[in-house]
């Protein structure tokens, strides 16, 4: 298993309880075939530009262990959900 850093930016107009279940949602993707060490959410933030219309957003950091194959999927459902307007995913 590879060590992973994902960054989140979601929606800025999202309540609190639907941006902690997207979090939870993600990070029980990556348990299906990984290991979540760290979930970070480092709050609102001003974007440096626009995105998709949007100023801020609600930035979310998980550190986790994951095999190769499940990247592909877990980049899949940010891109289908509709609250996340940015992400990325490296190898640490």
């Amino acid at each position: 298993m590879n060590k992973y850093e994902s960054v989140i930016i979601i929606n800025p107009n999202v309540e609190e309880n639907t941006l902690n279940e997207l979090t939870e949602r993600f990070s029980t993707l990556i348990n299906s075939d990984g290991k979540v060490e760290q979930v970070n959410n480092l709050g609102k933030k001003k974007l440096a530009y626009e995105v998709k219309k949007n100023k801020e957003g609600y930035y979310v950091v998980l550190d986790f262990e994951a095999n190769p194959n499940l990247i592909a999927e877990l980049e899949r459902n940010y891109r289908i959900t509709d609250e996340v307007i940015k992400f990325i995913v490296i190898k640490k």
